[in-house]
């Protein structure tokens, strides 16, 4: 009996109540970002506080993105369902000499008033698609197996 509970009491002591938080990204995004300056920081500094980007784009400057994300499970009466704590993202513009010319940071309550467009395209099919197409040819092949014969 008294192995049964210093096992029960090991496997209750290994348990923990604090929660798991999964973090993606950079750490503590909105506290680094203060220390870049518009028009004074480049990109060599800006690598030594972030490190690489997480995305970049090259339109007319240079685009950087950097990410921080933040998760956990909600309670068990919730059945675990995930919940997003943090969730922000930096948005760089570096000109053509290496300075940083335009910084925008947007966290969660920023990017739910973010409006997107409701209009979609309209996709049209015809009557030669891929798909028609390919199953046109996949037809004469099956169709025509003495092509194979004759070679």
């Amino acid at each position: 009996m008294k192995i049964l509970l210093i096992l029960l009491f090991l496997f209750i002591s290994n348990c923990t109540l604090n929660k798991v938080v999964k973090h993606h990204g950079i750490h503590y995004l909105e506290k680094k970002q203060k220390f870049l300056i518009v028009n004074l920081t480049n990109e060599n500094d800006i690598i030594s506080l972030l490190g690489p980007p997480s995305t970049k784009s090259k339109f007319d400057n240079d685009t950087w993105i950097y990410l921080e994300r933040k998760t956990s499970k909600d309670s068990l009466i919730k059945l675990g369902k995930k919940i997003t704590i943090v969730n922000n993202v930096l948005v760089l513009e570096i000109d053509n000499k290496g300075l940083l010319v335009k910084k925008e940071f947007l966290n969660i309550n920023n990017m739910k008033k973010m409006k997107f467009s409701k209009n979609t395209t309209a996709i049209n099919y015809s009557k030669n698609s891929f798909v028609y197409d390919f199953l046109t040819s996949l037809r004469q092949k099956i169709s025509d197996p003495r092509s194979k014969r004759r070679k």
